[in-house]
């Protein structure tokens, strides 16, 4: 098991010189990264611990398993959907063990709920994207945002002891997997990119754009949903300060989540070889602002 843990966040090519982007050996190489990389755990032999009331309830209280494990379903559905029409062999298996991937994580937050007695709605139907490349990207760029997040939240969890070392550690494998998700995304999107005519470029980057602001209005709204006994709920989706505050004994600001976030994105990706490109959109806007949220001591 530590073996492939440490397989799984330490990866650099024998290939010598630099990556063109876009290039056959761009491509050929974060593919490679991705299958070499893999970490072969099986949520079904996950070792849940045993907790004590008070964290118990901490963990069941937490607003997040229904759209978790409604997330990595839709994820799963729309990474296989675009690797079924890719020509490209390379590129096409490394996105469908993505996909592969999703699901498993899946897995992991139902064995979890399973374990701990938490409550969920029922899914909903998971449908065929009748745009895969849309999909896609929908996904992918969520991925860049969310787990950027994620990492911070982690980390502050791990180290406030607020939650069990031993549930904290049963997650790593996890995130350490969707690290990998984006780096293998990032480099997607700048292979792809390279590789199309400029009329195909100018739509490719409206979509990527489109994209963005998709995203961004989901997340400083309110999303509609049903809890566990059929009721309608408003889950909020911009939930970092508030997800902070669920993993640390002590109040914090603002500008620390984000310097934890910034820190320990910058921790996980340090293991992959540095020619492979990182995802720079939310380590660029949140270095901007954090100037200015440590000076209004936010």
């Amino acid at each position: 098991m530590e073996r492939a843990d440490r397989t799984a966040r330490y990866w650099e090519s024998p290939m010598p010189g630099r990556f063109r982007t876009g290039s056959g050996t761009h491509k050929y190489e974060v593919c490679r990264m991705f299958e070499e990389t893999f970490n072969p755990y099986r949520p079904s032999v996950i070792p849940w611990p045993k907790l004590d009331q008070e964290t118990l309830n901490r963990i069941t209280s937490l607003p997040i398993w229904d759209i978790a494990v409604q997330t990595e379903g839709k994820a799963r559905l729309r990474m296989a959907a675009y690797a079924a029409t890719l020509f490209d062999p390379d590129m096409r298996s490394a996105i469908a063990l993505n996909a592969w991937e999703e699901n498993r994580h899946k897995e992991v937050l139902s064995k979890l709920v399973e374990a701990y007695g938490i409550p969920l709605a029922n899914e909903p139907p998971y449908r065929q994207p009748r745009d895969p490349e849309w999909a896609y990207l929908i996904t992918g760029y969520s991925e860049c945002i969310d787990s950027f997040f994620a990492f911070g939240l982690f980390d502050m969890a791990k180290r406030s002891g607020f939650f069990p070392i031993e549930l904290v550690e049963t997650f790593e494998p996890v995130m350490q997997e969707e690290c990998r998700h984006i780096l293998l995304f990032a480099n997607w999107v700048a292979w792809h990119r390279a590789n199309l005519s400029l009329l195909r470029r100018i739509y490719f980057e409206m979509r990527v754009a489109a994209a963005w602001l998709f995203l961004g209005w989901e997340r400083i709204g309110l999303a509609r949903g049903m809890d566990a006994q059929g009721n309608e709920t408003y889950q909020d989706n911009n939930f970092t300060v508030t997800g902070a505050k669920s993993v640390s004994a002590v109040d914090v600001r603002l500008h620390e989540v984000m310097a934890a976030c910034l820190q320990e994105n910058g921790r996980r990706f340090a293991g992959y070889d540095p020619r492979l490109l990182r995802p720079k959109t939310m380590p660029r806007l949140v270095r901007m602002a954090l100037p200015l949220l440590r000076r209004l001591r936010w």
